[in-house]
């Protein structure tokens, strides 16, 4: 993983997005510590598939045993509050 400052990232950003893309991970650094990190396509779908599992996947943890039928899921058709335009 190579490490670069903002100003030369500026400078160099053409080189930095392909070799990001060729898999190679860039820290970008901001008065010497590391504020960002250029990576590829890719690594980032992993990265993001594995905190967040798909729609399907949160949909099957919901309980088989609810009602969908019950009043408390009924929709309250009556206005909340009158106002004044």
């Amino acid at each position: 993983m190579s490490s670069i400052g903002v100003k030369e990232a500026k400078a160099g950003l053409s080189g930095l997005v392909d070799d990001a893309a060729s898999g190679e991970f860039v820290t970008i650094t901001k008065h010497g510590k590391p504020a960002a990190v250029l990576v590829s396509v890719e690594a980032a779908r992993r990265a993001l598939a594995k905190d967040c599992p798909s729609l399907v996947a949160h949909l099957k943890l919901f309980p088989a045993d609810v009602d969908l039928d019950d009043e408390v899921f009924a929709r309250n058709r009556q206005p909340s509050r009158e106002i004044e335009l």
